[in-house]
This record gives structure tokens, sequence and C-alpha cells, in this order.
């Protein structure tokens, strides 16, 4: 019996065993302990079952997965969570289950990367190729997708600061002190700007826990990783430290955020006739040449051919 005829049996075997571990890993969950994660979680009775007991795997298995790919040196730790917390991963356990999610997806590629290069190579040197560059594309698929997040996340934080900010400095200049009028912006905005007011949010609830003013917005500008929210965050600190006022802080900095969007605005409507240099070129050009050229070159040739 040939490799081609034994694969699919193969294949079979391995995913039957991956689907009766998954089982496995998610059963035994009494019923105490489902209702006391309902009390300490009250959105978890509002998810579906399903994804509880995906939840609930990748819970259980993610210390034994992260292991491997966990980070030796706490700066290293930090800066992983520093990244996880600008995609909007903010829970504790996020670390582990990122790394055991990478660890996953090596064995997902590898699979897929096996069930591709064998059938096609065998055990030949391109084979197990393709088995390194599907492990390989699977570990980093993660590491691309968080990427990815992340970036939108800031874009999205950086185009909603403007009203968040315009906002708050009118319920400050109005009376309210920060704490309350960063609840204010929070309850007013969280349709419009749902990512700034989840981390209005909370910084807010961290102050109502006894926290320090000063190191909740020096982490709210560290979590966001938006250098406009840095520069609030740092703005704010100042003023709270000196005791100037806030509403003036507020102030020049939503003017300077203002002139910033606008030198932004002028910089890409000056940039904007190169950029159509190149379609212009490729696409337009083209068509305008043959509608003027052409009837001149097709006389040219009937010419030549009669003459």
């Amino acid at each position: 019996m040939d490799f081609a005829a034994i694969l699919p049996f193969a294949i079979f075997g391995g995913i039957s065993c991956l689907v009766f571990a998954l089982f496995s890993l998610s059963g035994g969950t009494s019923r105490t302990d489902r209702r006391l994660e309902e009390i300490r979680d009250p959105g978890a009775r509002l998810r579906s079952k399903d994804e509880a007991s995906v939840n609930n795997v990748l819970e259980k298995a993610a210390p034994a997965l992260s292991k491997v790919l966990e980070p030796k040196s706490e700066f290293e730790q930090s800066e992983l969570k520093v990244r996880l917390a600008n995609a909007g991963f903010n829970t504790p356990n996020a670390p582990q289950l990122y790394l055991a999610i990478k660890i996953v997806m090596l064995g997902v590629g590898a699979f897929f990367g096996a069930g591709y290069g064998l059938t096609i190579y065998g055990f030949e040197a391109g084979g197990w190729m393709s088995v390194a560059i599907g492990a390989g594309c699977g570990m980093f698929l993660p590491e691309a997708i968080l990427t990815l997040l992340k970036m939108s996340r800031q874009q999205k934080i950086f185009l909603q600061m403007p009203d968040s900010l315009d906002l708050l400095v009118v319920c400050v200049e109005a009376g309210l002190g920060l704490d309350a009028a960063m609840r204010r912006v929070a309850e007013e905005l969280k349709n419009a700007a749902p990512e700034v007011c989840l981390e209005l949010n909370a910084a807010n609830m961290q102050m109502q826990m006894g926290r320090p003013r000063r190191e909740v917005l020096r982490d709210l500008g560290i979590r966001t990783g938006v250098d406009d929210m840095r520069s609030l965050a740092a703005i704010l600190i100042q003023a709270d430290r000196f005791g100037s006022s806030i509403a003036q802080a507020l102030r020049v900095q939503s003017d300077s955020m203002r002139i910033k969007r606008s030198q932004m605005a002028e910089e890409k409507a000056a940039k904007t006739a190169v950029k159509m240099l190149f379609p212009l070129v490729l696409f337009i050009f083209p068509g305008i040449f043959v509608v003027l050229v052409g009837p001149a070159a097709i006389m040219l040739m009937n010419n030549l051919l009669n003459g």
C-alpha cells in the first residue's frame, strides 16, 4: 500500500484525536463553577454555549501550550502585554491565550502543509519544505492579525480623539471635575467613539478603585499606543502635579490637535498631484494615445499598403 492510499486514513485519525482531546478538555465543569463564573463575568451568560466551551478549552490549555513561547525577561513580557493592550486585549490571561493560539496555529499550519506537501512530493525535500512553510505561516499568522488589529484600533482612536476631547473641554469648562467629565464623555459618545469610551471607562474604574490619577493617566497613554492620547495624559499629569487649570490645559491640547489635523489634511492634499501621476500614466494616457494616434496610424497603414 503506497503513501497516497494511507494518507486519508492518517488525516481522519488525526482529526478524530484532536476532536476527542478538545471534548475531553471542555468537559468536567460543575454547575457551581459555571455559576461562579457567571457572577465573576456577567456577560458570560449572554454568550452561547459553544463559545463558552471554546473559551474554556483555550483557558485550560493555554498555560501548558504557552510555556514554549513564554518570554523569559520581564521586558519582553511587558512588551507583549502592551502590544495586546494596544490591540484591545486587556485581560490578565491575554498573553497566555495569544501564545497558545500561536502554538495551535503552528500545528494547524504544519498539518495542512504536510497534507499538501507529502501528497504532492512524498517524503522528499519538497514535502518537508511544505511542512516547514505551513508551520511558519501558521505561527506568524496570529502575529500579522495582531498587528492589523493594533493599527486599526489606533487609527480609530486617533480619529475619535477630536470629538472626545472637544466634549471633554466643554464638560470641564462647565464646572465638572476631570473624573466626572471623563464619565460624561464615555456616556455621551459610547456609540460614536466606542474605543475611546472603553478606555475612559477603564480609567474611571481604576480611579474609583483607588489608584492614583497619575498612574491611571500614564497607563491610559501606554494602553492605547496613540501619540495624541499620550500627549493628553502627559498634559493632565502635569496639570494635576502643579495645580494648574485642567480646562486651560485641555483647551491648549484641543487647539494643538486641531492644528495638527489641519496640517495633515494640507499634506495629503499636496501629495495628491504626485499620487495621481502614476494612475494617469498607466491607465489614462494609453487610452488618450490610442484615441489620438490610432486613426492616423490606420490611415498611414492603409496608404502604405495601397501604395
